[in-house]
């Protein structure tokens, strides 16, 4: 088995269709995949009912982890959970809210883009910081993800609906799924989960810990997988694939076949 258990479509940010991601994951030598677009499950059917391989249910949610946003992902999740249905519905909702709010924010500070461009870059997808991203691209302005712009805490930043993390945990365990951590410690994000952090989050029901991504170095995932192992948590593998926005292949990073069964026997034991 090869495992990829993060990546994302049309569906969110990505830019590949759902219906192609198993034939580009199988040409890729993965055996299982799963599709975590962000606070969404609508690429979903679609992917399935694609797949020579095996899907897995999830989704990515967004989080708040004290004073940062992180991000959980949810697997092996029911996508008609309704808590959870509700939950993402209004963070989507709430992303809506915020583009326009941003947009309207870039304008002032200069940025000759409009909502309907970043709409038609979206192409139905829940509206998010990418989309905006390369509707300034479009105009020339390449540092989006700066504090001149849309980064965390930027000129243009609005803040938004998340959960907090412990609470999503919850959620994705009352959805029948197994919660991992994204991305704790990527280098091209703001904050750093901490020991302490990952410690009380363990407590609270997290599964694992994504250690092997394209942002974390080397000494960042040794030091995850050594913390995990303390903490009991098991350490998963993957791409975070999003197709041409992001310069990472499919099964880039993978996740062992029995952390892989840990997980499902972790999400069958709540579900």
């Amino acid at each position: 088995m090869t495992i990829d258990l993060h990546t994302h479509s049309t569906a969110s940010d990505g830019t590949t269709p759902p219906s192609n991601l198993p034939r580009l994951a199988a040409e890729a030598g993965l055996t299982v995949l799963a599709l975590t677009d962000h606070d969404t499950f609508a690429g979903l059917d679609a992917a399935t009912a694609a797949a020579d391989i095996e899907i897995v249910p999830g989704v990515e949610i967004s989080c708040r982890l004290d004073d940062a946003e992180v991000h959980l992902l949810g697997l092996f999740v029911d996508p008609g959970h309704a808590p959870l249905a509700a939950e993402l519905e209004l963070i989507r909702t709430d992303r809506t809210r915020r583009a326009v709010r941003m947009v309207e924010r870039c304008r002032e500070l200069g940025a000759p883009i409009t909502l309907s461009q970043v709409e038609t870059i979206a192409a139905g997808a829940p509206l998010g910081r990418p989309h905006i991203a390369a509707a300034l691209a479009a105009a020339g302005i390449t540092d989006a993800f700066t504090a001149d712009w849309i980064a965390d805490g930027g000129r243009a930043d609005v803040p938004k609906h998340v959960l907090s993390t412990v609470d999503a945990v919850a959620l994705v365990r009352a959805a029948g799924g197994a919660a991992v951590l994204a991305h704790p410690r990527s280098v091209k994000r703001r904050a750093s989960v901490s020991d302490a952090q990952l410690a009380r989050l363990a407590e609270a029901g997290l599964a694992g810990v994504e250690a092997d991504h394209p942002e974390q170095p080397p000494e960042v995932r040794a030091r995850l997988r050594a913390v995990a192992a303390e903490l009991g948590l098991v350490v998963t593998g993957s791409s975070d694939f999003h197709g041409d926005r992001k310069p990472v292949r499919l099964g880039e990073f993978t996740t062992s076949p029995d952390v892989f069964a840990a997980l499902r026997e972790s999400a069958v034991s709540v579900s």
